[in-house]
């Protein structure tokens, strides 16, 4: 776990931003608590789609189909393509 102080962030904000590349997120101390969090845009768009609903429900219906062998090949579905 990286964290770094709001100072030090904003001194060297394009340094954090390429260590956050390399990672999924750096934690933001202002004192001594940790306050805030720079996060790399897919660990972001990961977190998101974990409160959406609908795509939580699409990844249960397909782990009961996958265990029920209700799966189709990839020739079934494109063919020839």
């Amino acid at each position: 776990m990286s964290t770094i102080t709001s100072t030090t962030l904003r001194n060297n904000l394009s340094d954090a931003l390429d260590e956050v590349s390399n990672k999924d997120y750096l934690l933001i101390a202002r004192g001594k608590k940790i306050a805030h969090a720079l996060v790399n845009i897919d660990f972001l768009e990961d977190l998101l789609a974990l409160k959406n609903k609908k795509y939580l429900a699409s990844i249960k219906k397909a782990r009961k189909e996958h265990q029920s062998k209700n799966t189709l090949t990839h020739d079934q579905i494109f063919g020839d393509l």
